[in-house]
């Protein structure tokens, strides 16, 4: 029998401004491990910690652009695209353009405080 999921559950974020995070499908919301499925919205100027997570993240932009630093550079990823940073890569997440981001994350395994690793 599928399940449905009624609503998110915000989740607090990280970074130097609030950005909004309600996740849908994942440990919080839906008690599920495997996957982690949320609908992000970021103001313009956010940035948040650099981090190399234990999963993959794979990233839709619906609206704006998201900036994604990596060891080599950064990959500027605008509305329409998307972008998988893969597990065991330093990252860090920003929207420096007017008007901020809004986008799609979905890690597998599901996101975890434990294992996303953010630097201080």
């Amino acid at each position: 029998m599928p399940t449905l999921i009624p609503q998110p559950t915000r989740i607090q974020s990280a970074g130097n401004k609030p950005k909004l995070i309600d996740e849908y499908i994942g440990r919080v919301n839906s008690k599920t491990s495997i996957t982690s499925v949320a609908h992000m919205r970021s103001p313009e100027g956010w940035l948040e910690p650099g981090q190399t997570p234990e999963f993959d993240e794979f990233t839709i932009v619906l609206r704006g652009m998201l900036r994604v630093e990596h060891k080599g550079g950064s990959v500027e990823v605008a509305a329409g695209q998307a972008v998988i940073a893969h597990a065991g890569e330093w990252v860090r997440y920003s929207t420096p353009q007017e008007g901020g981001a809004e986008y799609i994350a979905v890690c597998l395994p599901a996101f975890s405080m434990e294992t996303v690793h953010r630097e201080e």
